[in-house]
């Protein structure tokens, strides 16, 4: 019998966080997407994975400590001593607390089937139709580009019976939301329905955009003769590149509203905010140097002054 806490090594006093973060770590590093045709890393994912069906889930772990299930969350038959009344599995109780819940729960045990649907005595499990004993649901990651959880999309993933399936990635999915593929976790007891593929979707970091709620911000470069001529230029957004009119004599920090080019959903679309970033030349530039000269520079003193900086 295999310690679901050894698995994922951690402690049994471990917090749910904490067994939370550990099996995390393993997922990522066994995932079958990042081992490819390594069938002793499929197969410890896969422990890893059944291990966490159970500890990460604080009833189940209850169970599990209680010694009330095994190590694949099937319920513990009760050891019998001399009577209901006195063995050892049911200390202290009376007939009357023996219900018919608990009964399938513990006969369950003592009737496997073969594939023709006996038991080994040859006869008929009277709970095979009971469903009670839903398969567990199994918990996997995803992580997916910030385009990608803009406009939505199709991605594969491996189940850890090392079936592929293709899941549907929603547009405007956020950070962290879970995605449930109905009847895909683990087997059910008998005739009882399979569990859940439970999907947590992970949105990468985005070198330039960023989302608040349903908006995107974007931080914009843009010359030094571009923010006081103004004038029209190229803007990425995550379903493509957009014109946009910079105004003259433009600042630095300036925000230009793009409405309704944010995050869509059903009950509408966010806006997208680009705020301007003059930037200098790279290298030394004469003409440009002599041109500020002449100019007689934007009295930068009256500037700070009138921002209370002076």
């Amino acid at each position: 019998m295999q310690n679901l806490y050894k698995i994922l090594g951690v402690e049994k006093q471990a917090s749910q966080a904490e067994v939370k973060k550990a099996y995390r770590a393993l997922a990522k590093e066994l995932h079958p997407d990042l081992n490819k045709d390594n069938k002793k890393i499929t197969e410890k994912f896969k422990k890893v994975s059944a291990a966490y069906s159970i500890l990460g889930n604080k009833a189940r772990r209850g169970k599990y400590d209680r010694g009330e299930i095994d190590e694949n969350g099937n319920d513990k038959a009760p050891a019998f001593g001399s009577g209901f009344g006195n063995g050892s599995g049911f200390r202290g109780r009376t007939a009357a607390d023996f219900d018919q819940e608990e009964a399938e729960s513990v006969f369950s045990e003592f009737f496997r089937f073969t594939g023709g649907g006996k038991g080994r005595a040859g006869g008929k499990n009277p709970y095979h139709n009971s469903a009670r004993s839903r398969g567990l649901d199994i918990s996997y990651e995803a992580t997916i580009g910030f385009e990608e959880s803009i406009t939505g999309g199709t991605r594969r993933i491996t189940l850890n019976d090392n079936r592929n399936i293709d899941i549907k990635i929603p547009a405007g999915i956020k950070n962290g939301q879970v995605i449930r593929l109905s009847g895909q976790g683990g087997p059910g007891l008998g005739a009882a329905p399979k569990g859940d593929a439970l999907v947590e979707v992970r949105v990468a970091k985005h070198p330039y955009y960023r989302r608040v709620a349903n908006d995107i911000h974007l931080e914009l470069p843009i010359s030094f003769d571009e923010a006081i001529l103004g004038g029209d230029i190229q803007v990425p957004t995550p379903r493509g590149k957009l014109t946009v009119r910079i105004p003259r004599n433009a600042s630095s920090g300036k925000k230009l509203r793009l409405k309704g080019k944010g995050v869509e959903t059903k009950d509408g679309a966010g806006n997208m905010y680009v705020a301007l970033k003059i930037m200098g030349p790279a290298t030394r530039d004469a003409e440009l140097e002599k041109a500020i000269k002449s100019w007689g520079g934007g009295n930068g003193q009256a500037l700070r002054k009138k921002a209370g900086l002076n």
